[in-house]
Order: C-alpha cells, then sequence, then structure tokens
C-alpha cells in the first residue's frame, strides 16, 4: 500500500519538474521570440505558441513582457557565465610556449562563449534594444561582461607576477586581450556568420602575436624576441 506521504511527495516532484520545463520552453521561446521581432515587435501571445503553453501560463511566470525579456537575459548571461569560467580554467598558468598556449586558450574562448549559440543571441539582444531599452540589461551589465574582464586580469597579474609578462594595469590588459581576440571576427558576427575553425584560429594567432609585442617580458637573449608575422612585414607584401 502507498504511503499517503510518499505519494504526496511524488506528486510534488512531478509537479515541480512541470513547471521547469514549462520555464525553460518559455525562455527558449521568448529568446528566439526576441531575437527575430525584438522587444517592441514581440508578442507574449506569439511567445506562447512557439513555447506551446497558454498565454496566462506565461503570465503565471513572469506577470509582464518586460520582466520575461530580463528573465531571458539572465538565463542567457548564467549559461555564458558558466561556460566562461570553465574555459577560463583552462588558463595557462605555467607555459611551456606562451604564444601557442595563449592562441589555444583565446581560441576556445571564442568558440565556446562568443561564437556558440547563446553568445549570438546575447549580442543580437544588446544591439538591437540596448540603446532602446538600457534598462533591461542592467543585470547584464554588472554580471557580464565585467565578470570575464575581472577574472581575466587576476590570471594576466599572475603570469606578470611569474616574469613571463609585463604590465602594470592587468585590467586594461584584459580589456585590450578582448578586443583583439574579437578584432577580426567583428565583421562575420555583426552579419550573424558563424566562423570556420581557420577563422577562429587566424583571429586567435593574430590577437596574441599583437598581444604579446605590448606585453612579453623582455627576454635576457634579444634573439629570443617576438619576430614579425610574414602578413604584417611591409616588406613581404612589397611595400616599400
Amino acid at each position: 500500500m502507498t504511503n499517503p506521504k510518499e505519494a504526496a511527495h511524488k506528486a510534488t516532484g512531478h509537479t515541480q519538474r512541470g513547471q521547469c520545463s514549462k520555464r525553460l520552453s518559455i525562455l527558449d521561446a521568448a529568446a528566439e521570440v526576441f531575437c527575430r521581432e525584438g522587444f517592441a515587435g514581440a508578442s507574449i501571445d506569439e511567445i506562447a505558441v512557439e513555447a506551446c503553453v497558454s498565454r496566462q501560463t506565461i503570465y503565471n511566470h513572469y506577470r509582464e513582457k518586460e520582466t520575461l525579456f530580463t528573465a531571458v537575459v539572465e538565463d542567457v548571461m548564467n549559461r555564458t557565465n558558466a561556460s566562461l569560467f570553465s574555459i577560463l580554467a583552462t588558463f595557462p598558468g605555467t607555459p611551456g610556449n606562451l604564444e601557442d598556449d595563449l592562441t589555444a586558450f583565446a581560441v576556445r574562448l571564442t568558440k565556446n562563449c562568443l561564437c556558440n549559440q547563446d553568445g549570438k543571441i546575447l549580442r543580437k539582444l544588446v544591439q538591437s534594444e540596448g540603446e532602446r531599452y538600457p534598462q533591461l540589461f542592467e543585470g547584464w551589465r554588472k554580471h557580464g561582461p565585467g565578470r570575464i574582464g575581472t577574472a581575466l586580469a587576476a590570471l594576466f597579474a599572475r603570469l606578470s607576477h611569474g616574469g613571463a609578462l609585463q604590465m602594470d594595469d592587468f585590467d586594461l590588459a584584459a580589456r585590450q586581450f578582448l578586443a583583439l581576440v574579437n578584432a577580426d571576427l567583428q565583421m562575420l558576427m555583426l552579419f550573424g556568420e558563424s566562423p570556420t575553425a581557420e577563422q577562429l584560429d587566424n583571429a586567435a594567432r593574430n590577437a596574441v602575436h599583437t598581444f604579446l609585442r605590448a606585453y612579453c617580458a623582455p627576454a635576457a637573449n634579444p634573439a629570443t624576441r617576438l619576430p614579425m608575422r610574414a602578413d604584417s612585414d611591409p616588406r613581404r607584401t612589397g611595400q616599400a
């Protein structure tokens, strides 16, 4: 015979799992509709159809469209941050070949955090709605980009204290590294294209090479200084 308490517990568990499943369906559908239609153009009715739930179910969970939009941003940001910190754990603390190790790290960062589906969603929402509705991105501004900069600055500080890099402002160096890593990919991502593996590798190598020319610690032997890349040397391209 089934214990009444056990039956109630199972029923509660099924209900909670069902509620969680509905929330996920609503958030996924809302992200798709907001990206496609924008905040002003998106309707709760359309999101309900996409999520296969009723209009009232959405209002029961999120009260209004603004609350739902901020929940979408927070949900995507949380997944992005989780991926980000797993990638930061692979940062080369004691690199054997600093340029190669930082390049591999940069490829992992762009591939898994900037160019993946969540990165595309956040970029689309910020680009299309950030100027008109800045209040909807307050949580993202506090807990999104700032966290990666702070974490990366601490990692560069460790390399600098170990003698591999020479820098005074670790936060500035972190921002510059991220800007360089994005430099060759911005136009592709602006038009929603997905970079190829070769493009990711080239962008990372260009970024790291430039970064290290600014911050690599002076070598005791001048022969160990980083050479100029062939494609950036004017003499290699026939220029005087």
